[in-house]
C-alpha cells in the first residue's frame, strides 16, 4: 500500500513572515534583557515568574500541578526549577494531605523577601524596555491579542498533556 504524500505546508506570506520574525526576535531579546536585569538580585526570569505566581496565591502556595499549568511548563521542568529554588531557600515543597501523590509549592519568607526586593527594579525594567515604547492603545490591543493567544495555547497545552 503506497503512503500518501505529505500535504504541502501553507507557507508564510511576506506580511506573516515579518510579523512572526519581528515577534520572535523582539520577545527573545526582551526576555534576555529582563533576565539580565534580574541578575543583580540572583534571580532568573523563571525564578521570578514562579515567585510572582506564589506571591499572588492564597497562603503563598499552589499545587505543583496548578503552578506548572499556570506557568505552562512540564511538571519535570517545574520540579527542576523548584529544586534550584529550594537550594536558594525561596520555596519549599509540602506533601498534600488530601492526595498523597500531589504536593504544594510554598513560598518561604526568604522567597517573599527576594521578590519584594527585586520587584521595583523588575517593574522599572519592564517599563523602560517594553511599556514605554507602546501607546495606551498599543497596550490594550496587545493585551487582547495575547489574552486570546494565551487562552488558545493553554488549551493546546492542556490537551497535549492529557489534563483537563
Amino acid at each position: 500500500m503506497a503512503s500518501k504524500p505529505a500535504p504541502t505546508p501553507k507557507w508564510l506570506n511576506a506580511r506573516e513572515m515579518k510579523a512572526w520574525r519581528s515577534y520572535i526576535i523582539a520577545s527573545r531579546r526582551l526576555l534576555e534583557a529582563l533576565d539580565g536585569d534580574l541578575e543583580g538580585h540572583d534571580l532568573s526570569m523563571a525564578d521570578y515568574e514562579v515567585l510572582a505566581q506564589l506571591s499572588d496565591a492564597p497562603g503563598r502556595r499552589l499545587r505543583m500541578s496548578e503552578l506548572a499549568e499556570i506557568a505552562m511548563v512540564s511538571k519535570s521542568r517545574l520540579s527542576h526549577r523548584m529544586t534550584v529554588m529550594e537550594k536558594a531557600g525561596w520555596v519549599r515543597r509540602e506533601m498534600c494531605t488530601e492526595d498523597r501523590r500531589g504536593s504544594f509549592a510554598v513560598m518561604t519568607d526568604a522567597g517573599w523577601k527576594a521578590i519584594v526586593k527585586a520587584a521595583p527594579s523588575h517593574v522599572e525594567s519592564v517599563r523602560s524596555r517594553f511599556l514605554n515604547h507602546l501607546s495606551s492603545k498599543d497596550q490594550e490591543e496587545m493585551g487582547k491579542i495575547f489574552d486570546r493567544l494565551q487562552t488558545e495555547l493553554r488549551n493546546q497545552f492542556v490537551d497535549e498533556s492529557g489534563r483537563k
